[in-house]
Protein backbone atom coordinates (compact mmCIF):
# COMPACT_ATOMS: atom_id res chain seq x y z
CA UNK A 1 0.00 0.00 0.00
CA UNK A 2 1.56 3.62 -0.84
CA UNK A 3 0.98 6.28 1.61
CA UNK A 4 -2.36 8.57 1.51
CA UNK A 5 -3.10 11.69 3.42
CA UNK A 6 -6.82 12.73 4.28
CA UNK A 7 -7.33 16.29 5.73
CA UNK A 8 -10.50 18.20 7.04
CA UNK A 9 -10.58 20.99 8.86
CA UNK A 10 -12.77 20.29 11.78
CA UNK A 11 -13.85 23.33 13.87
CA UNK A 12 -10.64 25.50 12.92
CA UNK A 13 -8.24 23.17 13.50
CA UNK A 14 -6.61 20.79 10.84
CA UNK A 15 -6.73 17.10 11.33
CA UNK A 16 -4.97 14.79 8.87
CA UNK A 17 -4.61 11.22 8.33
CA UNK A 18 -1.91 9.30 6.93
CA UNK A 19 -1.99 5.59 6.09
CA UNK A 20 0.67 3.52 4.04
CA UNK A 21 3.75 3.69 5.25
CA UNK A 22 4.00 3.27 9.23
CA UNK A 23 3.38 0.05 11.19
CA UNK A 24 3.04 -2.21 7.45
CA UNK A 25 2.48 -5.44 9.59
CA UNK A 26 -0.04 -4.28 11.77
CA UNK A 27 -3.76 -5.05 10.32
CA UNK A 28 -4.27 -1.42 10.01
CA UNK A 29 -2.46 1.84 11.02
CA UNK A 30 -2.56 5.61 10.64
CA UNK A 31 -1.08 8.39 12.05
CA UNK A 32 -3.52 11.05 13.33
CA UNK A 33 -2.40 14.63 13.49
CA UNK A 34 -4.44 17.02 15.11
CA UNK A 35 -3.00 20.79 14.73
CA UNK A 36 0.45 19.39 16.75
CA UNK A 37 -1.05 16.58 18.44
CA UNK A 38 0.22 13.29 16.55
CA UNK A 39 -0.90 9.42 17.51
CA UNK A 40 -0.08 6.45 15.47
CA UNK A 41 -3.19 4.16 16.16
CA UNK A 42 -2.40 0.58 15.00
CA UNK A 43 -5.04 -2.66 15.26
CA UNK A 44 -4.18 -6.30 14.66
CA UNK A 45 -6.30 -9.59 15.21
CA UNK A 46 -5.58 -12.78 15.78
CA UNK A 47 -6.56 -15.26 12.28
CA UNK A 48 -7.64 -18.37 14.80
CA UNK A 49 -10.38 -17.60 17.52
CA UNK A 50 -9.19 -18.30 21.08
CA UNK A 51 -10.67 -20.87 23.35
CA UNK A 52 -12.14 -18.02 25.90
CA UNK A 53 -15.57 -17.21 27.09
CA UNK A 54 -15.28 -13.76 26.33
CA UNK A 55 -14.05 -11.51 23.79
CA UNK A 56 -10.43 -11.27 24.08
CA UNK A 57 -10.10 -7.28 23.42
CA UNK A 58 -7.00 -5.28 24.51
CA UNK A 59 -6.55 -1.41 23.73
CA UNK A 60 -3.88 0.25 24.75
CA UNK A 61 -2.83 4.19 25.08
CA UNK A 62 0.95 4.77 24.87
CA UNK A 63 1.94 7.94 26.76
CA UNK A 64 5.76 9.39 25.83
CA UNK A 65 7.15 11.70 28.41
CA UNK A 66 9.44 13.25 24.87
CA UNK A 67 5.65 13.72 23.43
CA UNK A 68 5.72 16.97 25.74
CA UNK A 69 9.39 17.90 25.41
CA UNK A 70 10.53 16.12 28.45
CA UNK A 71 13.10 13.45 29.48
CA UNK A 72 12.71 11.21 32.48
CA UNK A 73 14.84 11.92 35.19
CA UNK A 74 14.82 11.09 39.03
CA UNK A 75 16.18 7.75 40.43
CA UNK A 76 14.10 5.60 37.38
CA UNK A 77 15.33 7.13 34.03
CA UNK A 78 12.80 4.66 31.96
CA UNK A 79 8.75 5.10 31.46
CA UNK A 80 7.44 1.67 33.34
CA UNK A 81 3.89 0.77 33.58
CA UNK A 82 0.98 2.96 32.26
CA UNK A 83 0.06 5.87 34.36
CA UNK A 84 -3.55 6.05 36.09
CA UNK A 85 -5.15 8.97 33.14
CA UNK A 86 -3.39 6.12 30.45
CA UNK A 87 -5.49 3.35 31.68
CA UNK A 88 -8.19 5.41 31.88
CA UNK A 89 -8.21 6.93 28.38
CA UNK A 90 -7.55 3.11 27.26
CA UNK A 91 -10.77 2.42 28.49
CA UNK A 92 -12.55 5.41 27.57
CA UNK A 93 -11.76 4.24 23.97
CA UNK A 94 -12.45 0.48 24.57
CA UNK A 95 -15.88 1.11 25.79
CA UNK A 96 -17.63 2.64 22.28
CA UNK A 97 -15.72 0.26 20.19
CA UNK A 98 -16.28 -3.11 21.66
CA UNK A 99 -19.89 -3.28 21.49
CA UNK A 100 -19.26 -3.13 17.82
CA UNK A 101 -17.74 -6.71 17.11
CA UNK A 102 -20.10 -9.10 15.91
CA UNK A 103 -21.47 -11.64 19.01
CA UNK A 104 -19.32 -14.52 19.29
CA UNK A 105 -16.27 -13.02 17.54
CA UNK A 106 -13.48 -14.66 20.03
CA UNK A 107 -10.35 -13.89 17.96
CA UNK A 108 -7.74 -11.52 19.90
CA UNK A 109 -7.73 -8.31 18.93
CA UNK A 110 -4.92 -5.58 19.85
CA UNK A 111 -5.64 -1.94 19.58
CA UNK A 112 -2.39 0.22 20.27
CA UNK A 113 -2.25 3.83 20.58
CA UNK A 114 1.05 5.59 20.54
CA UNK A 115 1.34 9.51 21.31
CA UNK A 116 4.15 11.04 19.83
CA UNK A 117 3.26 14.70 20.09
CA UNK A 118 0.90 17.00 22.63
CA UNK A 119 -0.96 20.02 21.26
CA UNK A 120 -2.63 20.48 24.97
CA UNK A 121 -5.28 22.53 23.28
CA UNK A 122 -5.72 19.54 20.98
CA UNK A 123 -7.02 16.60 22.63
CA UNK A 124 -4.37 13.38 22.60
CA UNK A 125 -7.27 11.26 23.75
CA UNK A 126 -9.71 12.51 21.44
CA UNK A 127 -7.08 11.59 18.58
CA UNK A 128 -6.63 8.31 19.76
CA UNK A 129 -10.04 7.39 19.56
CA UNK A 130 -10.70 8.62 16.08
CA UNK A 131 -7.28 6.44 14.73
CA UNK A 132 -8.41 3.49 16.82
CA UNK A 133 -11.69 3.70 15.33
CA UNK A 134 -9.84 3.65 12.16
CA UNK A 135 -7.41 1.74 11.71
CA UNK A 136 -9.89 -1.02 12.63
CA UNK A 137 -12.11 -0.23 10.10
CA UNK A 138 -9.43 -0.26 7.11
CA UNK A 139 -7.68 -3.60 8.50
CA UNK A 140 -8.71 -6.96 8.23
CA UNK A 141 -10.67 -6.94 11.41
CA UNK A 142 -14.39 -7.22 11.03
CA UNK A 143 -15.73 -4.33 12.65
CA UNK A 144 -19.35 -2.56 12.59
CA UNK A 145 -17.72 0.88 12.72
CA UNK A 146 -16.69 3.65 12.40
CA UNK A 147 -16.91 5.76 15.58
CA UNK A 148 -15.46 8.99 16.94
CA UNK A 149 -15.49 10.67 20.02
CA UNK A 150 -15.59 14.73 20.86
CA UNK A 151 -15.24 16.92 24.49
CA UNK A 152 -17.94 19.56 24.52
CA UNK A 153 -17.63 22.41 26.95
CA UNK A 154 -19.87 25.57 27.03
CA UNK A 155 -18.85 28.76 26.92
CA UNK A 156 -20.03 32.26 28.14
CA UNK A 157 -23.50 30.25 26.58
CA UNK A 158 -21.70 28.65 23.62
CA UNK A 159 -21.20 24.99 23.03
CA UNK A 160 -17.44 24.27 22.29
CA UNK A 161 -16.18 21.28 20.59
CA UNK A 162 -12.53 20.22 21.95
CA UNK A 163 -12.14 22.82 23.94
CA UNK A 164 -8.72 24.59 24.84
CA UNK A 165 -7.47 24.18 27.92
CA UNK A 166 -8.08 28.44 28.33
CA UNK A 167 -11.67 27.48 27.61
CA UNK A 168 -11.95 24.36 29.96
CA UNK A 169 -10.96 26.28 33.05
CA UNK A 170 -14.14 29.22 32.17
CA UNK A 171 -16.14 26.06 30.83
CA UNK A 172 -19.68 24.90 33.55
CA UNK A 173 -19.66 21.39 31.13
CA UNK A 174 -17.30 18.98 30.36
CA UNK A 175 -18.66 15.82 28.24
CA UNK A 176 -16.97 13.66 26.10
CA UNK A 177 -19.76 11.34 24.27
CA UNK A 178 -18.71 9.18 21.41
CA UNK A 179 -20.89 6.83 18.89
CA UNK A 180 -21.15 6.24 15.60
CA UNK A 181 -23.23 8.10 12.84
CA UNK A 182 -26.70 6.70 13.97
CA UNK A 183 -26.37 7.11 17.76
CA UNK A 184 -24.27 7.78 20.90
CA UNK A 185 -23.00 4.94 22.90
CA UNK A 186 -20.75 6.18 25.65
CA UNK A 187 -20.84 9.34 27.81
CA UNK A 188 -18.98 10.63 30.32
CA UNK A 189 -19.72 13.85 31.75
CA UNK A 190 -19.49 16.41 34.65
CA UNK A 191 -21.31 19.65 34.95
CA UNK A 192 -21.69 23.22 37.29
CA UNK A 193 -25.62 22.23 38.11
CA UNK A 194 -26.12 22.99 34.84
CA UNK A 195 -29.89 21.27 33.77
CA UNK A 196 -31.27 18.21 31.99
CA UNK A 197 -32.25 20.63 29.23
CA UNK A 198 -28.81 21.68 28.64
CA UNK A 199 -27.04 18.15 28.57
CA UNK A 200 -29.31 16.84 26.40
CA UNK A 201 -28.72 20.19 24.01
CA UNK A 202 -24.55 19.20 24.75
CA UNK A 203 -25.52 16.04 23.75
CA UNK A 204 -27.01 16.46 20.61
CA UNK A 205 -24.50 19.12 19.77
CA UNK A 206 -21.67 16.45 20.40
CA UNK A 207 -23.59 13.77 18.36
CA UNK A 208 -23.72 16.28 15.46
CA UNK A 209 -19.74 16.48 15.02
CA UNK A 210 -19.28 12.77 15.69
CA UNK A 211 -20.84 12.84 12.68
CA UNK A 212 -18.97 14.99 10.87
CA UNK A 213 -15.75 12.39 11.87
CA UNK A 214 -17.76 9.61 10.74
CA UNK A 215 -18.11 10.58 7.09
CA UNK A 216 -14.80 11.77 7.07
CA UNK A 217 -13.51 8.19 8.05
CA UNK A 218 -16.05 6.76 5.94
CA UNK A 219 -14.39 8.82 3.09
CA UNK A 220 -10.67 7.36 3.85
CA UNK A 221 -12.27 3.73 4.47
CA UNK A 222 -13.50 3.74 1.23
CA UNK A 223 -10.43 3.96 -0.92
CA UNK A 224 -7.95 2.32 1.56
CA UNK A 225 -9.57 -0.17 3.67
CA UNK A 226 -8.64 -3.99 3.32
CA UNK A 227 -10.79 -6.71 2.70
CA UNK A 228 -11.93 -8.09 5.76
CA UNK A 229 -11.39 -11.72 6.80
CA UNK A 230 -13.49 -14.71 7.01
CA UNK A 231 -13.94 -15.53 11.13
CA UNK A 232 -16.12 -18.54 13.02
CA UNK A 233 -18.61 -16.40 15.33
CA UNK A 234 -18.86 -18.76 18.64
CA UNK A 235 -23.12 -19.60 18.94
CA UNK A 236 -24.12 -21.51 22.26
CA UNK A 237 -26.01 -24.58 21.22
CA UNK A 238 -29.58 -24.45 20.56
CA UNK A 239 -30.77 -26.99 22.98
CA UNK A 240 -28.68 -25.32 25.66
CA UNK A 241 -29.72 -21.88 25.05
CA UNK A 242 -33.37 -23.15 25.52
CA UNK A 243 -33.27 -25.44 28.73
CA UNK A 244 -31.33 -22.54 30.13
CA UNK A 245 -33.69 -20.05 28.73
CA UNK A 246 -36.89 -22.22 30.25
CA UNK A 247 -35.68 -22.93 33.59
CA UNK A 248 -33.59 -19.53 34.58
CA UNK A 249 -36.78 -17.81 35.00
CA UNK A 250 -37.84 -20.87 37.29
CA UNK A 251 -34.46 -20.10 39.42
CA UNK A 252 -35.21 -16.67 39.73
CA UNK A 253 -38.70 -17.55 41.19
CA UNK A 254 -37.50 -19.87 43.57
CA UNK A 255 -34.56 -17.06 44.93
CA UNK A 256 -37.01 -14.36 44.91
CA UNK A 257 -40.59 -16.44 46.76
CA UNK A 258 -37.43 -18.41 49.11
CA UNK A 259 -36.72 -14.34 50.34
CA UNK A 260 -39.97 -13.76 50.74
CA UNK A 261 -41.11 -16.77 52.55
CA UNK A 262 -38.47 -15.73 55.09
CA UNK A 263 -39.46 -12.17 55.42
CA UNK A 264 -43.14 -13.54 55.57
CA UNK A 265 -42.05 -15.64 59.00
CA UNK A 266 -40.05 -12.74 60.45
CA UNK A 267 -36.63 -14.73 60.07
CA UNK A 268 -34.40 -13.20 57.31
CA UNK A 269 -32.34 -15.53 55.46
CA UNK A 270 -28.53 -15.34 55.90
CA UNK A 271 -26.70 -14.82 53.45
CA UNK A 272 -24.88 -17.90 53.76
CA UNK A 273 -27.94 -20.08 53.27
CA UNK A 274 -28.96 -17.94 50.21
CA UNK A 275 -25.98 -18.36 48.25
CA UNK A 276 -25.94 -22.00 49.39
CA UNK A 277 -29.36 -22.29 47.87
CA UNK A 278 -28.06 -20.64 44.54
CA UNK A 279 -25.39 -22.78 44.14
CA UNK A 280 -27.91 -26.13 44.65
CA UNK A 281 -29.67 -24.55 41.73
CA UNK A 282 -27.26 -23.70 39.57
CA UNK A 283 -25.35 -27.28 40.08
CA UNK A 284 -28.86 -29.32 39.12
CA UNK A 285 -28.98 -26.96 35.99
CA UNK A 286 -25.63 -27.10 34.80
CA UNK A 287 -26.09 -31.03 35.48
CA UNK A 288 -28.93 -31.14 33.18
CA UNK A 289 -27.60 -29.35 30.40
CA UNK A 290 -24.15 -31.06 30.46
CA UNK A 291 -26.23 -34.27 29.91
CA UNK A 292 -27.37 -33.02 26.78
CA UNK A 293 -23.69 -31.67 25.42
CA UNK A 294 -20.74 -33.19 27.59
CA UNK A 295 -18.28 -30.98 25.87
CA UNK A 296 -19.76 -27.64 27.05
CA UNK A 297 -17.74 -26.04 29.89
CA UNK A 298 -18.77 -25.55 33.73
CA UNK A 299 -17.35 -21.89 33.42
CA UNK A 300 -18.76 -20.98 30.52
CA UNK A 301 -22.80 -22.28 31.45
CA UNK A 302 -21.86 -20.47 35.41
CA UNK A 303 -20.88 -17.62 33.12
CA UNK A 304 -24.34 -17.48 31.13
CA UNK A 305 -26.93 -17.85 34.04
CA UNK A 306 -25.13 -15.57 36.27
CA UNK A 307 -25.15 -13.05 33.31
CA UNK A 308 -29.46 -14.05 32.84
CA UNK A 309 -30.06 -14.21 36.93
CA UNK A 310 -28.41 -10.55 37.14
CA UNK A 311 -30.72 -9.40 33.99
CA UNK A 312 -33.67 -10.52 35.70
CA UNK A 313 -32.58 -8.94 39.38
Amino acid sequence: MTKQEFSLDFHGRNLKIETGEIAKQAGGSVLVRYNDTVVLSCATANHEPKDTDFFPLTVSYEEKLYSVGKIPGGFLRREGRPSEHATLTARLIDRPIRPLFAEGFRNEVQVVNTVLSVDPDCSSEMAAMFGASLSLCISDIPFNGPIAGVIVGRVDGEFVINPTVEQMERSDISLTVAGTKDSINMVEAGAKEVSEEDMLQALMFGHENIKVLCAFQEEIIAKCAKEKMEVSLYEIDPAIKKLVDENIYLMHLVFKNNNLEEKMKGQKKSALEDKKARKELTDNLIERIIELNPEMSDKELKQMIADKLIVMK
